[in-house]
């Protein structure tokens, strides 16, 4: 499969569009130093050829669209977990990202005696909380406190997932030699930092709240199990750190409710807002999974509360999401009232690895 993307419209249906989906998904991987992964997907494209399994079929006859259902990694995500539960021994050159075996002919053959297992990781779309993240949204809070925003965050996340974000108030963070956050905390990121550091500032939070349409409780070891089947096997430290969100949650599990982002936002933006906060909508990674009826809501639901917004009580809108025309991920923000342009803070790795530093 070719290292380049495609770009396409987020909508497309159909076969073709199920090809670009998985092809893009390759590309994507190998971009962000994924090879196991990327692997995994293009053996898992081969079954396209000639689909003879339900789980083939289904995937080649997808009736959705494959690439903002996220439909490679949902498939990706059923192949991990047989691997994890290491019950599917044939799967671990591939895992081992090791030379000289067909991958097509291993994935091929775990489908036909596994499909029972697979198939249910197709009903639902991928669950990649990512606590690697929150390095973005404490840098943009920063931000917003060196413009005069009220320092003490009132947080509202969509698409939270396990709500591993929701817990940003208990780690620590080194952001370009900036120190943030309780030592050493649930955990600690010191994201590869380029560029000026950001400003220096003492933050605070009075609330974090989030929402997912099909949360996970870490507590449970078989959810938490699904959600680590969406990190890619490469990234060892990722597996740290579920551990550490697993042992966080136990202690105090973050506030999650069940409910679609739209509804979330516009019930909690017609909440009364505490005078000296700043109420801040922040989301990683999952703007392209909301539907896009729901993004509209959102967006206007978000501009009559800027409308409403004051000094003392203003609002902010984070986001770190794929710019897929230029292939990056940007850390963008809004707030409220000093206007509602679109500031760009910089770019960053998917995982929190590292932040290049434009604000």
């Amino acid at each position: 499969m070719s290292d380049r993307y495609q770009f396409v419209d987020m909508a497309q249906t159909g076969p073709a569009a199920v090809r670009t989906a998985f092809a893009n998904q390759v590309a994507y991987c190998r971009a962000n130093d994924a090879p196991v992964t990327a692997r995994v997907v293009a053996a898992l494209a081969t079954l396209l050829d000639r689909p003879t399994t339900d789980f083939a079929r289904r995937i080649a006859a997808w009736p959705g669209t494959p690439l903002a259902d996220a439909l490679p990694l949902r498939a990706a995500g059923g192949i991990h977990a047989l691997h994890l539960g290491r019950t599917v021994p044939d799967l671990a050159p591939i895992y081992a990202d090791a030379d000289g075996f067909n991958d097509a002919a291993i994935v091929g053959a775990v489908v036909n005696r596994h499909e029972a297992a697979l198939l249910p990781w197709l009903d639902g779309p991928p669950q990649t909380n990512e606590a690697g993240r929150s390095s973005n949204f404490i840098a943009a809070m920063l931000w917003l406190a060196e413009r005069g925003l009220p320092p003490h965050f009132e947080c509202l996340e969509i698409g939270s997932s396990a709500g591993i974000n929701l817990m940003i108030d208990r780690y620590h963070y080194d952001l370009g030699g900036v120190q943030v956050g309780p030592a050493p905390g649930a955990m600690a990121f010191t994201p590869e930092w380029r560029g000026h550091h950001p400003p220096m500032h003492n933050i605070a939070f009075a609330a974090l709240k989030g929402c997912d349409v099909a949360p996970v409780d870490l507590t449970d070891p078989a959810q938490a199990l699904r959600l680590k089947a969406y990190i890619w096997p490469e990234h060892h430290i990722r597996f740290a750190r579920m551990e550490a969100a697993i042992a966080a949650a136990s202690e105090e599990p973050p506030h999650l409710v069940h409910a679609n982002a739209a509804d979330f936002v516009e019930a909690e933006l017609a909440r009364p807002q505490a005078e000296g906060t700043t109420r801040v909508l922040m989301h990683s990674i999952v703007w392209q999974y909301v539907p896009s009826d729901q993004q509209a809501r959102i967006t206007a639901a978000m501009e009559a509360a800027g409308a409403r917004a004051t000094p003392e009580r203003p609002l902010a809108w984070v986001a770190l999401e794929a710019n897929r025309t230029v292939h990056h991920h940007e850390l963008v923000v809004r707030y409220w009232p000093a206007g509602d342009t679109l500031k760009k803070l910089g770019h960053a790795h998917a995982h929190g690895a590292w932040i290049e530093w434009l604000g």
